[in-house]
């Protein structure tokens, strides 16, 4: 049995360099079976499978029955990246391995030797994260020549749960962290990511070619980082679940930094399990908690239902009438399934408006500084300063890099005034939403995740006043989007919040809410929306 073993995988092995040396033309011979013929590349059905629609356990279940391989499976998201996403420009690149490590996968399966849920499973990086076998550009034409020596230790967290690492995927360059009016989704490396649902509409940021590939069924699971919003903001304008982690539950080791102090990983999906499942990997064990929380495949595998949660509603008028009667329909939906819905007001929003920002000036020289040692190219920020002065390329899109200028200048991390500051960032974030939850006896208090997408424009930039991502940013608590519908053709999250390293609670709850509310649709990939508006 092991000699058969042994020569399948080489025969596979030979096998998947040629099928990726062409990816035209020999993938489709290598995708087709009987009545496949008929099927064009940009279908989301393999063997009976609807990657619009199909998670996880479902995969896992038919690679251990036999009847999908991991390779089969890549072979038809690589298809569908080929095919799909010149219309969204969300993959950077893809791994040259992708197949071998597809067909190492299978092996595994039929050797009952399967590493967990994610063996065999594609997944994107946003391209902030350390691959050894790939460039990580964080966007800027700075980081892309030689890749690091190492990858980040979410990805060897990836790789050992025997995931198949599908590509990078772009993003708001240097996490929207560059310019003080950028154009989200917009890097000097791979230009403009737009929105699967209306294509001159925006993606929101940083983490947009994650949340747009998800939605355009380009990779089963993404990951994002966020700083502030980067996560759940591009899962709700894309459509698809977001979880920003409690901080320190996955290491942000070999991640393109921000701020340590805020900073993480996460997983986006399609749908809570995927994400779930994925955040088991990512933080390297299957509970974030002690004690008698659920775990995180409970989580994933058996939501929770919304009879007697009692649920905050942040309504956040500012993001507009029609955001906000969504949001008295999400409501209503709710309450209908047993929650009791409560509405409620964050203190302190103003106060930790005025704050984050000094703090991340400082944080960011300290770290960027940190990570640029590590790399080849730009040694510190000064040196990237002047590195985008002097390339024309980087200014294409937006010119500026003020951020980059106020953070060379601002005080360092132990001056005794910026201390003095992160700690009332921490405590009044902490206290937003602590208070708020005791004082309502809450489950989760929840509020819109986005506006719905505006218009992408390099001369005006962003249109992104977003406060509903602060209070758990900051704080370091973890906040899940879930899709809650739509304004027009375009979606909207519910963004849902919790307490410190309550995650598998949230993720628990957030199923139920996702289940409940059954707002996610497959994108049209319309030029404009029908009335030209913009927002």
């Amino acid at each position: 049995m092991k000699k058969r073993s042994m020569a399948a995988l080489t025969a596979i092995l030979v096998v998947a360099p040629l099928v990726a040396a062409a990816p035209g033309q020999r993938v489709q011979a290598a995708e087709s079976g009987p009545g496949d013929s008929a099927r064009s590349a940009e279908s989301t059905l393999v063997r009976g499978v609807d990657l619009d629609t199909v998670t996880i356990p479902e995969l896992q279940a038919r690679m251990n029955r036999g009847s999908l391989s991991s390779l089969r499976l890549t072979l038809a998201y690589l298809r569908r990246i080929k095919a799909v996403d010149p219309k969204i420009n969300a993959v950077l690149r893809t791994s040259p391995t992708a197949l071998r490590q597809a067909a190492a996968s299978d092996l595994r399966h039929r050797l009952g030797k399967s590493r967990g849920p994610l063996d065999g499973i594609p997944v994107l990086l946003k391209d902030n994260v350390n691959t050894r076998d790939m460039p990580t550009t964080a966007g800027s034409l700075a980081l892309a020549g030689s890749p690091p020596a190492d990858d980040a230790d979410l990805v060897k967290k990836l790789r050992a749960a025997g995931a198949v690492i599908l590509g990078k995927a772009n993003l708001s360059e240097w996490a929207n962290f560059r310019a003080a009016e950028p154009t989200s989704g917009w890097s000097a490396v791979g230009g403009q990511t737009n929105n699967p649902y209306v294509l001159d509409r925006n993606p929101c940021g940083s983490s947009s070619g994650s949340a747009a590939a998800l939605a355009a069924s380009l990779a089963q699971v993404a990951i994002g980082t966020e700083t502030d919003g980067s996560i759940v903001c591009p899962a709700g304008m894309n459509g698809v679940v977001g979880l920003k982690p409690s901080l320190g539950v996955v290491s942000q080791s070999g991640v393109v930094p921000i701020s340590a102090e805020q900073d993480t990983a996460g997983p986006m999906a399609r749908n809570v399990i995927d994400t779930a499942l994925t955040l088991s990997v990512l933080s390297g064990r299957d509970t974030v908690r002690d004690g008698d929380a659920p775990s995180l495949t409970d989580a994933a595998g058996r939501p929770g239902t919304l009879r007697g949660k009692r649920i905050g509603l942040w309504r956040l008028p500012s993001l507009g009438t029609e955001v906000d009667a969504l949001m008295t329909r999400t409501a209503e939906r709710l309450s209908a399934a047993g929650a009791e819905v409560v509405e409620v007001s964050m203190p302190y929003q103003e106060r930790l408006g005025e704050l984050e920002f000094p703090a991340l000036l400082s944080e960011f020289h300290r770290d960027i500084d940190a990570y640029l040692a590590t790399r080849g190219g730009p040694r510190d920020l000064a040196e990237l300063i002047e590195f985008n002065r002097t390339h024309p390329e980087e200014q294409t899109c937006f010119a500026g890099q003020e951020l980059f200028e106020q953070a060379l200048a601002a005080p360092p991390t132990t001056d005794p005034e910026y201390l003095a500051v992160r700690a009332e960032l921490t405590d009044l974030s902490r206290r937003s939403i602590d208070e708020v939850m005791a004082a309502h006896d809450l489950d989760a208090i929840a509020s819109p995740a986005n506006p719905p997408a505006w218009t992408t424009d390099c001369a005006r930039g962003d249109n992104d006043v977003i406060p509903s991502s602060t209070p758990a940013a900051v704080a370091g608590y973890p906040s899940l989007s879930v899709p809650a519908g739509f304004v027009g053709e375009l979606p909207v999250g519910l963004l849902l919040m919790a307490g410190d390293r309550q995650d598998a609670e949230l993720l628990s709850l957030g199923a139920a809410v996702e289940h409940r509310l059954d707002a996610w649709r497959a994108p049209g990939y319309l030029p404009s929306t029908p009335s030209g508006t913009s927002h």
